[in-house]
């Protein structure tokens, strides 16, 4: 079997830093080329893969504001699909764009839907020939039809348990309204412990307004946008990860990684966090910040050696591999 992957170009595959997408995406093609699968990973060129690398774009355009993204999206979408009749199926995990020219496609294409970030976006999966993959039940469409949902993967030997944790909690995701920073630290501050913040900022406005004020590098710790490395360091050094979004999260790897870690998770029960989170096991889905405050002491008191081996049992990248070999196998009859 070949299969091309067709990899975002926001950030390098597999991200330096953050990077969701290109993070699954680098995950899949290395399972696949595990198991003997033909792969080419249309990424940055700057990507690493055991498979075939191919691209246009230089490096990712989040990081370099000489690039637009849009012509470099664009740029790269013609290249992979140029190129499409050499493979037996396309992975498309670039949200819509590659939707708009499926037509053009030279061989069958599944996309893995990894959330919509505007109802506008969706005629342009309604009209295109392409099967779907949802990432959780919670994230499906009733306009489109799906051919599987295949939860997130992991890198569990990236993500070290940590049989101890800590005492302070954390917060782990792009800075944003949706993502419930500050909420996260009146949920702190009410518990009576310390907060770590990590990610990237993604509203300047919102970071500066409502998050920086309560930096002062003691009771609230802001560590930037971490790496794979220090992300497992931070996640397993904690009494419990703080999730309270604001939004219906499609899948919310941020979670998993932490129960891998053994940092059982506090979260707000909207989107997929009903299926990701094993009450009792693996954290508490509570509702608001007192709520919030108040199951931090109970989290912290969860088995941390059932929060792993819940990970790794559900969320391990080679069950994600599995399910969509049993997708393409499908497909291609």
């Amino acid at each position: 079997m070949k299969v091309a992957l067709l990899a975002p170009v926001a950030w390098r595959t597999p991200p330096r830093h953050y990077g969701p997408w290109e993070q699954i995406t680098s995950l899949l093609a290395e399972g696949l080329v595990e198991r003997g699968i033909e792969v080419t990973l249309f990424a940055t060129l700057d990507s690493r893969t055991a498979g075939t690398l191919d691209g246009v774009c230089p490096h990712g355009y989040a990081e370099d504001g000489a690039l637009d993204g849009r012509v470099w999206e664009a740029l790269h979408v013609a290249h992979a699909l140029s190129r499409s009749g050499e493979f037996d199926l396309v992975h498309n995990h670039l949200d819509w764009l590659p939707l708009a020219f499926a037509s053009h496609a030279r061989a069958p294409m599944v996309t893995t839907v990894h959330g919509f970030s505007d109802a506008r976006i969706v005629p342009a999966y309604a009209r295109a020939a392409s099967a779907y993959v949802s990432i959780s039940e919670a994230d499906r469409r009733p306009e489109l039809d799906y051919v599987a949902t295949v939860y997130h993967g992991i890198d569990l030997a990236a993500l070290p348990f940590s049989a101890t944790g800590g005492e302070d909690l954390v917060v782990l995701g792009r800075i944003h309204p949706d993502k419930g920073t500050a909420a996260a630290i009146d949920v702190a501050r009410r518990a009576g412990r310390r907060l770590v913040i990590c990610g990237i900022i993604q509203d300047e406005r919102y970071f500066a307004e409502q998050v920086a004020p309560h930096v002062d590098g003691d009771r609230v710790r802001y560590l930037g946008s971490v790496g794979p490395g220090q992300r497992a360091e931070v996640l397993g050094s904690a009494a419990a990860l703080l999730h309270p979004i604001a939004f219906d999260e499609p899948f919310g790897l941020a979670v998993v990684e932490s129960m891998a870690c053994g940092t059982p998770v506090v979260a707000y029960p909207r989107g997929a966090m009903p299926e990701v989170v094993d009450e009792g096991v693996t954290g508490f889905l509570v509702d608001g910040p007192a709520a919030a405050a108040e199951a931090v002491d109970r989290a912290a008191s969860l088995d941390r050696a059932a929060c792993r081996l819940t990970a790794e049992r559900r969320f391990s990248a080679a069950r994600m591999v599995a399910d969509y070999l049993a997708v393409y196998q499908r497909l291609l009859g």
